[in-house]
């Protein structure tokens, strides 16, 4: 189940970005369904996970159009809150073609989601039977509140530690956290250490339920830090975690078309003046895309996430996790919008990971 944002997206094609004062024409305009929760959901439903969502949107057209196309995939709608009267959120997104980047213009929705949308008993059955919970951090007194509850519960819980998001709204959700997800850039800002390897650490050592964290770096793959489990007594030799990082960056096959993993054995990682995790270290590339192929990155991190909630949720190995998240949201780089590349199951180029 997820909780968090669900969006109608209008997507607009452009030559280049528009300077200041500049009129410009759309090569391609298309209007879909978007936002965090409701992308990674619609990844994992495709891939064939029973999937549930916890959002809000408004008695609107759009709100209407935003549940049907979630409702078309398979995602659970029963416990999204219809406000009488307000807006539904929607986003304005800039493609630009010259350097593939995407620009977003949000219109949050109107009244926000708040606990008391809610009733505990309604927050108790939507979380029946919930074998994993995964949360976007968007209204986050709710998306605390559900994750108080789900903890309760004994349900893990999957936070993405969106760099939007203020100290203040992501402690209470990572404290909470069985796994963290966030972008390359996060870490750094949420720790001060400009070592990515070494901000991991910290992350995980200010945050003991985390059994792993993953940082997505876009076109140059992804870095996880996880954690053994306790008692683990495989792990024994000790390693500063920087030099681990750089012997792994020697043994990636940076010529391959396709997504690849290294990772370290077990071993007890350090830095100087942090501490240490005992654990492995895993770096993972992206999917190598032509220029001519590659249409549009909006919904990239959620695609990954989506994949990331299936490979949980099937016990798939770390070690194949990770190309396998990272070929996921290769594939939705092939169309324009968050959702309309999303593979299926069926999809053949998946064949080796399902």
């Amino acid at each position: 189940m997820g909780c968090g944002l669900v969006t109608l997206d209008y997507l607009a094609t452009v030559d280049a970005y528009p300077r200041p004062d500049d009129k410009i024409r759309t090569g391609e305009l298309q209007k879909s369904g978007g936002g965090n929760a409701g992308n990674a959901l619609t990844a994992a439903a495709r891939l064939g996970l029973n999937t549930r969502v916890i959002s809000k949107v408004a008695n609107d057209e759009t709100g209407g159009t935003v549940l049907s196309e979630l409702k078309e995939t398979g995602i659970d709608t029963s416990h999204v809150i219809i406000s009488d009267g307000g807006n539904t959120t929607f986003v304005y997104i800039i493609i630009d073609k010259q350097t593939k980047t995407r620009t977003c213009i949000l219109t949050p929705g109107d009244p926000p989601m708040v606990p008391s949308d809610l009733p505990m008993s309604c927050l108790s059955a939507a979380l029946q039977d919930v074998s994993l919970l995964y949360l976007d951090g968007y209204s986050p007194e709710m998306a605390l509140a559900v994750a108080k509850q789900a903890d309760q519960m004994n349900i893990p819980i999957l936070v993405d530690a969106e760099q939007e998001r203020t100290k203040e709204e992501l402690e209470g959700l990572l404290i909470l956290a069985s796994y963290i997800v966030c972008s390359g850039k996060f870490p750094k800002n949420w720790t001060s250490i400009p070592s990515l390897p070494c901000a991991l650490l910290e992350i995980l050592l200010q945050y003991p339920r985390a059994k792993f964290v993953i940082a997505t770096l876009g076109e140059k793959g992804c870095m996880m830090l996880e954690r053994s489990e306790a008692g683990d007594d495989s792990v024994v030799d000790a390693a500063d975690i920087e030099a681990v990082a750089d012997s792994l960056r020697l043994e990636l096959h940076k010529d391959g078309i396709f997504p690849t993993c290294v990772a370290s054995k077990p071993l007890r990682l350090s830095a100087r003046g942090l501490g240490t995790v005992s654990g492995r270290l895993l770096i993972g590339t992206a999917e190598v895309i032509p220029a001519s192929e590659l249409a549009d990155t909006t919904g990239c991190g959620d695609a990954f996430i989506g994949a990331v909630l299936h490979a949980l949720s099937t016990e798939i190995p770390t070690e194949k996790m990770l190309p396998f998240a990272s070929q996921v949201a290769g594939i939705k780089c092939r169309a324009i919008g968050a959702r309309a590349g999303l593979p299926w199951r069926s999809d053949q180029r998946l064949a080796k990971y399902l």
